[in-house]
């Protein structure tokens, strides 16, 4: 569970241990009300069971892997037999999955360590990604909001129950650019997993990184603007004015800019009005109006 400043968000394994030894007495708290959340695999198994010690570990192994996804709950028949009895254990080892406070599926007896990870990733499959989804939704409007630090407490909770969550990765790093900290940013971005490298939130995340570093050293938009008037083939002052401009916060009138350098001399500077459109529009949501505005016009001129 994620507290996110004042909301509360269920994920699969915040504040929950992923593997529990579980009696009669917290059954109903540890396996039936906690699979309302996320699907809860339960080992029945005996000291005595010489399988129970092979399967045991495997299955703690792949519910790990999990990340969060799905729980473990131990069960020792011998100290609780009433539940043994209730769910007509017959013979262990004996798995159930439940769900939703049911039982939903399972096997009896040992299984090799490829079945075993084929069970819990489908039962996995249940429950959804946990609601890291949710989550990330969540920190993303405490971001919105201004709350960077608890938008970035946020982000890092997600990331511990699923490390390549691109979308938490990507918001982890814009936290740290809206706390100012663009150096860390930076760092956290060249340390990403490879495999969400390329995944377009991180891309948005190294995009903003670098457009961050422009804005430090952006000069005065009304000097800069009178020197495009001046002289409108200017091109490096007219780049300088929508870097500038895009440091103030006007964003779509950077874009204009930089179209119109792109419509005036699109290999400028090795094409550099059209790879600063491609930054910006890489920072901002894909269905942003100013993205879609700017790409059909930029279209337009590449294709006339």
């Amino acid at each position: 569970m994620l507290e996110l400043g004042g909301k509360t968000t269920e994920t699969g394994g915040a504040g929950a241990a992923l593997i529990k030894d579980v009696t009669e007495a917290s059954f109903m708290a540890d396996v039936i009300e906690a699979s309302q959340e996320v699907p809860v695999i339960v080992d029945f198994w005996a000291t005595w069971c010489g399988p129970c010690k092979t399967l045991g570990p495997m299955l703690e192994q792949a519910v790990t892997a999990a990340g969060g996804k799905v729980r473990m709950a131990k069960v020792d028949v011998d100290q609780n037999q009433t539940i043994a009895a209730q769910l007509r254990i017959q013979s262990i080892p004996t798995v159930y999955a439940f769900y939703q406070g049911q039982p939903v599926d399972g096997f009896q007896g040992a299984l090799p360590a490829s079945e075993i990870q084929a069970f819990v990733e489908r039962v996995a499959a249940m429950g959804g990604d946990g609601g890291l989804a949710e989550a990330v939704a969540a920190a993303e409007e405490l971001l919105a909001e201004g709350a960077a630090v608890e938008a970035a407490q946020t982000f890092a909770a997600i990331l511990g129950e699923d490390p390549k969550n691109a979308a938490a990765y990507g918001g982890l790093a814009r936290a740290h650019l809206a706390l100012g900290e663009v150096d860390q940013a930076e760092q956290f971005l060249a340390a990403v997993l490879p495999e969400i490298a390329e995944a377009p939130e991180v891309e948005a995340a190294r995009a903003q990184v670098a457009l961050a570093r422009q804005a430090a050293e952006a000069g005065p938009v009304a000097e800069l603007r009178a020197a495009v008037d001046h002289d409108p083939d200017d091109h490096a002052a007219r780049f300088e004015l929508a870097k500038a401009l895009h440091a103030g916060g006007e964003v779509e009138a950077a874009v204009d800019e930089l179209l119109e350098l792109f419509r005036r001399d699109r290999e400028w500077n090795d094409g550099a009005a059209k790879a600063q459109l491609f930054t910006i529009f890489e920072a901002l949501r894909p269905q942003d109006p100013i993205v879609l505005k700017g790409r059909r016009k930029l279209s337009s001129m590449i294709f006339a």
